[in-house]
């Protein structure tokens, strides 16, 4: 090992010994303004029969899942329970998440539950959502950039063979 490299070691050893010495919330502080920030969203697959709940959104081209950004300090679990709600007056509890993906590109972070109901329950849209169908994965006319890889995702962790989507960029 060169001396410059037994140099940056000890001397990395060394800003590593007087940080954890630090205060917490002072460390906190410095992690988080030394590192980049992410948006983390939870989102919901809610099925019946075969069908998954979908959503017409203004902010979003084509159909898109129950779902929304999490509040500060709210678990994914209480967020995607919360805009579920929100969006389409179902309770639901979801379980552990079945995947969760990481988009460093743009900074984001999706939770993704999923949920299969036993009955078809009343819809009724509120919050961000204006319209909402029962569609077959299959047949989703088209769905944003965002839904299209949550959807990709959760069709890679279940094993389906879905045929390709329309897809809308957005």
């Amino acid at each position: 090992m060169s001396l410059l490299a037994t140099l940056r070691r000890k001397a990395y050893t060394a800003a590593l010994l007087m940080f954890r010495k630090l205060p917490p919330p002072l460390r906190r502080s410095l992690v988080r303004a030394g590192t980049p920030s992410y948006t983390v969203g939870a989102v919901c697959v809610v099925e019946h029969d075969g069908h998954m709940l979908m959503l017409r959104q203004p902010h979003r081209q084509g159909w898109s899942l129950p779902g929304g950004l999490l509040g500060w300090g709210e678990s994914p679990a209480a967020g995607v329970t919360r805009e579920v709600c929100e969006e389409t007056s179902l309770e639901l509890e979801v379980g552990e998440p079945v995947a969760v993906q990481v988009h460093p590109g743009v900074r984001r972070v999706d939770v993704i539950y999923r949920v299969v109901l036993d009955q078809r329950p009343e819809v009724r849209v509120g919050g961000e959502a204006k319209a909402f169908r029962w569609l077959r994965r299959e047949d989703v006319p088209e769905v944003d950039d965002a839904t299209q890889e949550i959807m990709d995702v959760l069709d890679r962790v279940l094993g389906s063979q879905a045929p390709p989507k329309a897809h809308v960029a957005g």
